[in-house]
């Protein structure tokens, strides 16, 4: 690339989990320009998810997926200098390089593929804490050692700077394991633009666009608060991040491409899964209270001024461990008397079973989606959620489901369920600890076999970083009306391990003066009572006239064991618009005139 450094990078995201659009890397790589093609694939479940597949397949452990799109585009990637940067290793990137490379083979194509390795810490782990590492639970403070449990996975989170090597060796395709989301796009900018180690400012803003569209079409409309006002005939487009010199960059998509890049979109996804505005990273802690959105366009919006503080001396780790069985069935219950019919089920089920203090975990929902007077059985119709959870995979396997099927003929009217008897599976808990980067040995894999070992980068003095100052404050008082809070503020959520992120935002100043003075911890927990006993954390960002918040343990020990019915928190942001509240009526107003009006594409 003989212009590379003398013009913005074009980095495209092709996937945001594993099991997302198989043609999303065809839809990039045939677009438009870019000059590398990112993916993520992995999530703290998706290690899990690779640690089973490599029981049953011990060559396996990566991402399947990767390889089919690479099939797709590979020749076309060569053909046009478009490099290619992903996690998509998981817990083996040696044999996705391997595999990657018989895929090759297959085209007729020989690209220099690298690959990252270093991560996985679990041979290691009795060595480390011999030494005095105790990877303390980052929420509890519990050392792994006291909890008494077996890990199965165990990964530090790389940076970027192994991904900036393979790069400079002029790899086509590079294949990491599990480094941060953020890290398939910092490496390509850092190598396009030769940044040194400690250009904080410009390492941070990378981190932001990394962020932005680490999760695809997240950034265009996918899950979206405001989607009505978006383009969704057709699929969403998947984000570009056009990175500068400076680390500013504009987020954009393809031309003809369903969804939308607006301040809104993209401020949803900066507020996604988050939690304290210092935003730590392997390679610098990009400060989310100090970047600036603005539209730069149609469907182009820019992201600016953000600043960095060194490096962290500490990566995060991420391990799991079998924490047991589980099995979950469903009654259907339907019509009148729902809360007696319940009664019956429970009664009948334990007198069969025995008390369910046998189990380890027991967890009983009743889940209320039914109507007075419904034309339609479905709008009847209530659903008791029975989960158990124990070390004997027996006790909540067969012996449960068909306990609950066996009642069919001879409990409350109307009794049906939403799945046949089934054997219980395994699930893992998640736990984050923080470990030394001194001690995690980061190499690289270079196109020729040989190897390089990557040095942390060393948390040099920055200069002072000054988060945004907060808007003018704004009078809100005055008449008011009952409103859902959606009527106002976008939201955005997920799951962080076994916390939860709630990011809100306003689409005014006037409105976030509101939002900033009414949206305690103690109103939070109000809004959402299963909250009401845990620890919550408030994080503003004013510069986005957004509020963060944490719910501390609101997923249990993590999304694989929980027992939520949204157990990795994706709805808990669409739960809380549609709370009613207080609104002024001033604010109401405002929004009425608001232009809503879907777009249906152009």
């Amino acid at each position: 690339m003989s212009d590379r450094g003398a013009r913005p990078i074009r980095i495209a995201n092709c996937s945001g989990f594993y099991g997302d659009r198989l043609s999303a890397a065809r839809e990039m790589v045939e677009g438009g320009p870019i000059d590398v093609l990112t993916g993520d694939y992995l999530a703290e479940l998706t290690m899990l998810i690779l640690w089973k597949n490599r029981l049953k397949h011990p060559e396996g452990g990566y991402a399947r997926t990767f390889l089919t799109q690479m099939e797709q585009v590979l020749g076309t990637c060569l053909a046009r200098g478009i490099k290619v940067v992903t996690n998509a290793g998981g817990l083996n990137p040696a044999g996705c390089a391997t595999a990657l490379r018989e895929v090759a083979e297959k085209l007729g194509l020989l690209p220099r593929i690298a690959h990252v390795e270093g991560d996985d810490l679990l041979a290691r782990l009795p060595a480390l804490q011999a030494d005095g590492h105790r990877f303390e639970h980052l929420d509890r403070g519990v050392a792994l050692a006291d909890a008494g449990v077996n890990p199965i996975t165990a990964n530090a989170y790389l940076g970027a700077w192994g991904i900036v090597e393979a790069l400079r060796a002029d790899a086509d395709v590079v294949i990491c394991p599990r480094v941060t989301d953020a890290s398939v796009v910092v490496g390509p900018a850092a190598w396009w633009f030769d940044w040194a180690r400690d250009d904080w400012d410009a390492l941070a803003g990378a981190v932001v666009a990394g962020h932005i569209i680490e999760c695809g079409a997240q950034a265009t409309g996918g899950n979206f608060s405001f989607f009505t006002e978006i383009d969704t005939s057709r699929q969403l487009g998947f984000p570009i991040a056009e990175v500068d010199r400076d680390g500013g960059h504009v987020i954009t998509k393809h031309d003809g491409t369903g969804g939308a890049v607006t301040v809104d979109t993209v401020k949803a996804q900066l507020l996604y899964e988050i939690g304290a505005p210092a935003y730590a990273n392997p390679d610098v802690v990009a400060r989310f209270d100090t970047i600036t959105v603005s539209e730069d366009g149609a469907d182009r919006v820019r992201v600016s001024g953000a600043r960095g503080e060194p490096a962290p001396e500490d990566l995060k780790v991420c391990i799991n461990y079998v924490g047991g069985h589980r099995n979950s069935m469903t009654f259907v219950l339907n019509g009148l008397d729902i809360e007696r019919k319940a009664e019956v089920a429970l009664r009948l089920l334990w007198d069969r079973l025995g008390d369910p203090s046998q189990f380890a975990e027991c967890d009983v929902r009743l889940i209320r989606a039914d109507h007075e007077d419904a034309t339609t059985i479905e709008g009847a119709s209530a659903f008791l959620r029975v989960t158990v959870k124990d070390p004997d995979g027996d006790k909540v396997g067969r012996r449960f489901s068909n306990a609950v099927t066996e009642l069919a003929l001879a409990s409350y009217p109307g009794f049906t369920m939403t799945s046949p008897p089934s054997d219980g599976t395994v699930y893992g808990v998640y736990w984050p600890a923080l470990v030394p980067a001194d001690v995690v040995e980061h190499r690289v894999v270079l196109p020729d076999g040989s190897s390089i070992v990557v040095p942390h980068s060393k948390p040099t003095p920055g200069t002072e970083v000054v988060a945004a100052r907060a808007p003018e404050a704004f009078t809100t008082d005055g008449p008011t009306a009952r409103a859902p809070l959606g009527r106002l503020f976008g939201a955005r959520s997920g799951d962080k391990g076994g916390n939860a992120n709630l990011g809100v935002w306003a689409r005014d100043a006037r409105a976030f003066a509101w939002l900033a003075r009414e949206m305690t911890v103690e109103r939070i927990k109000d809004l959402i009572p299963e909250a009401a006993e845990l620890v919550v954390q408030r994080y503003d960002l004013p510069n986005l006239w957004a509020l963060n918040f944490v719910l501390v343990g609101f997923l249990g020990e993590g999304v694989s064991s929980s027992t939520r019915f949204d157990p990795q928190a994706k709805a808990l942001g669409e739960f809380w618009r549609s709370r009613v509240v207080d609104l002024p009526v001033s604010l109401l107003d405002a929004e009425n005139v608001r232009d809503v009006q879907p777009r249906n594409g152009t």
